[in-house]
Parts: structure tokens; C-alpha cells; sequence
């Protein structure tokens, strides 16, 4: 639930990278979740819907509610079901081809946009490779495809072969360890989930580098400035992507306060609201995530049917 009504607030303003054109779109506002109209210039969709980034934890989460047997053969059928052929992920990849031709071509996607770690899965699944994940890059696709299983109670030695369905990427399955490390100390009560990845990676060669990256964002503790989201990564790839989430995580009080402060620091806030939105919801229970927020994300009556 973090993770989906997080996405939602912040799909509006999804890849708003000129920081004056966003400035000029929340101006005036103290809640600029969930704007009336779309502002994205790449898609548009219905505000309440998720971008996606969240969609494919929603096929998890479905593949997980229809049953716990053969979780990755169904997954993986749903996933093509969801997003290739035959969709309107599928149709909009199409027409993204067909209008590169035009100029400003990305504002005439209507409706939802496909990832490109998602477009490689789906050809995977399509020619039967045993491991159908992508390779091109290094983004949250395979967080959030994941996020739904490690919640259901699946051991975190066991996510990798989940993870791989969707992206093969080292790098990005080292930076979802770490999220996903993150919000199980939350989960188990830590008081300070950040202090106690720091403790018990400290000395763990593999996560050097985000423990080392994590001390230096803390060194930066101050009053929240979207410029150093900016300098961190602002874009979809790790390990900026996760980088700037910490800084945010680490400079925000609550739910609410840490989705504002990922919308207003712009480029793709989506994928960071998905790891910041799991994680407060982890710390501080369903209950911080405001009611009118849920109340607008469409796919939360589901998830809230499952109680």
C-alpha cells in the first residue's frame, strides 16, 4: 500500500525534469499529490492510476492472490498478459516508434508507458529463455516486481530468482537488496532501519559502496534541497535513484512529508516514491499514509479487500 499510493501521488508529475516548469506547477500549493491534470511530458494517464513502475508490482501482487503454486510460470504469463502484446503498454511502444518521426512526439502518448526492462521481458517470455529478464539497464523494475513477494513472507535469500524474471542486472538487484534489508528492519521494529544497514553491512565488501554513499548523504543532513536531489540522481538509474531516496528518507518525518519532498525534487519520482513509500509504511504503519490519498489511488481498494 505505501509503495502503490506513493506512486500514484507522484504519477502526474512523472519525468518533470525542468525544475521551473515544475516549481510553476505546484506553486501555490502545500499538497501537490495527485494533480487533476496530467503534467508528465512522455504519457498521461488517469490521475489514481499508477505508472509503470507500480504496475508491475501489481501483476506480483495479483499472480500472488490467484495462488502460491508456480508462482513464476504464472507471473510470467501475466506479465505478458499485462503489458505485451495485445495491451495498451504494448500499443503505446508502437506508437512511441511510429512518432519518432514527429516532433514533441512524446506528449501525444495517450495512456500508460512501457519500460524498457519490461519490453525486454517480454520478448524474453515470448522466445521462452529460461531467464527473461532485461540487461540494458539499471532501474527499480525489478524492486518493485519483487516487492509484493518479499512482502507475502518469502525469505530475502529467495528474491533473486523472482528479481531475474523481470531484470538481470547486478547492479540493480545489489541496490534492491539493500531496499529490501531496509524496510525488513523497519518492519521488525528498528527505531532507525538506516543505522542498522550501516551497522550490519559495515564490513560487507559487496554493499561497500551504499554504505559508504549512505555515511556521506547523512554528512549532508540539513533543510531538504532539491538540488542535491539533482546532483545525487534525479533519473531512473541506480545507484542515483536510490541514493537520492536515502537523502529524502533521511531529511523527512513521516509519509506524507517524504512523497511531497520526492514529487517536488522532480525526474522520475515514481520510481523513487515506490522504495520511499514502502519503506515510511514500514516504519510507521499503514495508518501515516493519509486516507484521502488512498482514498484517490485506484488500485487500493484491492489491497485493502486483502486485510
Amino acid at each position: 500500500m505505501g509503495a502503490t499510493v506513493a506512486d500514484a501521488a507522484a504519477r502526474p508529475l512523472h519525468w518533470v525534469y525542468d525544475q521551473k516548469k515544475l516549481n510553476n506547477y505546484i506553486k501555490g500549493k502545500k499538497d501537490f499529490s495527485f494533480l487533476k491534470k496530467n503534467k508528465s511530458p512522455f504519457y498521461n494517464i488517469k490521475t489514481g492510476k499508477v505508472s509503470g513502475y507500480n504496475e508491475i508490482s501489481q501483476v506480483m501482487f495479483n499472480t500472488l492472490l490467484d495462488g502460491h503454486e508456480n508462482i513464476e510460470k504464472r507471473f510470467k504469463r501475466n506479465i505478458l498478459k499485462n503489458f505485451g502484446p495485445g495491451s495498451k503498454y504494448w500499443k503505446n511502444l508502437n506508437l512511441r516508434s511510429k512518432y519518432r518521426k514527429v516532433k514533441d512526439w512524446r506528449s501525444m502518448i495517450k495512456g500508460p508507458w512501457i519500460h524498457q526492462n519490461i519490453i525486454e521481458t517480454v520478448n524474453n517470455i515470448k522466445l521462452k529463455k529460461k531467464i527473461s529478464g532485461g540487461v540494458k539497464v539499471n532501474e527499480s523494475d525489478g524492486f518493485c516486481a519483487t516487492l509484493p513477494y518479499f512482502l507475502f513472507g518469502f525469505d530475502l535469500k529467495n528474491l533473486e530468482k523472482i528479481f531475474k524474471i523481470v531484470t538481470t542486472s547486478k547492479t540493480s538487484y545489489k541496490y534492491a537488496l539493500a531496499k529490501f534489508y531496509l524496510i525488513d528492519f523497519a518492519l521488525k521494529g528498528a527505531k532507525d532501519p538506516v543505522k542498522e544497514f550501516i551497522k550490519k553491512f559495515n564490513k560487507n565488501s559487496s554493499m561497500k559502496t551504499i554504505v559508504n554513499d549512505i555515511k556521506k548523504i547523512k554528512r549532508l543532513k540539513s533543510k531538504f534541497n532539491p538540488i542535491i536531489v539533482r546532483k545525487l540522481g534525479m533519473a531512473c538509474s541506480y545507484p542515483g535513484t536510490f541514493n537520492s531516496s536515502m537523502y529524502t528518507i533521511i531529511n523527512s518525518k513521516n509519509y506524507k512529508d517524504a512523497i511531497l519532498k520526492t514529487i517536488k525534487a522532480g525526474g522520475c519520482n515514481c520510481s523513487r516514491a515506490n522504495f520511499t513509500g514502502a519503506y515510511f509504511a514500514a516504519l510507521k504503519g499503514v495508518s501515516s499514509i493519509p486516507n484521502s490519498w488512498i482514498n484517490k489511488t485506484i488500485p487500493a481498494k484491492k489491497i485493502l479487500n486483502q486485510k
